[in-house]
């Protein structure tokens, strides 16, 4: 018998086939859905069911979406991500499998602020494109409370309310390509 010892694939985030959004509360009473269009990743596996898979993303700050200029660009100042003195968002993980489960553990960094996070994922398999390349398609979603990030910037509405709410929902569908 053979200890072969097992090769690492490296896979790339396909921009083309990503979405990286994010839902959060406004007013209470409604939710507003952004996305950012800039980011990168690379996932190294050893397991063709990527059990036990190294992930790192980088988000562009700058890339923020949120269908309102005078909305995105207070996203970007000092209130907010403070794109300008932290133009990413960094995560370094692990992609787990337990069962037919799977969940992406690791360090989330906005604005030099670093936190131990986990998302669930849905592994949607991997397959050959009609050109004979390989793809593989996840699912992850997540919250997070944007206070512990050091974005606490809010108002109190005439009502006695927040304008933003503190938690945000995280969705993120990702197709890698090998590197």
């Amino acid at each position: 018998m053979s200890n072969a010892q097992a090769v690492a694939q490296k896979w790339a985030i396909d921009p083309a086939h990503t979405e990286v959004q994010f839902k959060v509360k406004h007013l209470v009473i409604s939710t507003v859905t952004g996305s950012f269009t800039s980011f990168s990743g690379e996932v190294v596996s050893e397991n063709e069911d990527f059990d036990g898979a190294k992930v790192n993303f980088a988000i562009d700050v700058d890339s923020i979406d949120t269908r309102s200029t005078d909305r995105d660009n207070h996203l970007k100042s000092d209130d907010f991500f403070a794109a300008e003195k932290h133009p990413q968002i960094k995560f370094d993980g692990i992609l787990s499998k337990s069962g037919g489960d799977y969940s992406l553990i690791g360090d989330l960094t906005i604005r030099e602020t670093t936190k131990k996070v986990e998302f669930d994922v849905d592994y949607n398999g991997t397959v050959k494109d009609p050109w004979g390349n390989s793809k593989a398609g996840f699912e992850i979603n997540g919250k997070l409370n944007r206070k512990d990030y050091g974005l606490t910037w809010n108002t109190v509405t005439e009502a006695g309310g927040m304008l933003v709410g503190e938690e945000v929902k995280l969705d993120i569908s990702v197709q890698l390509t090998p590197a």
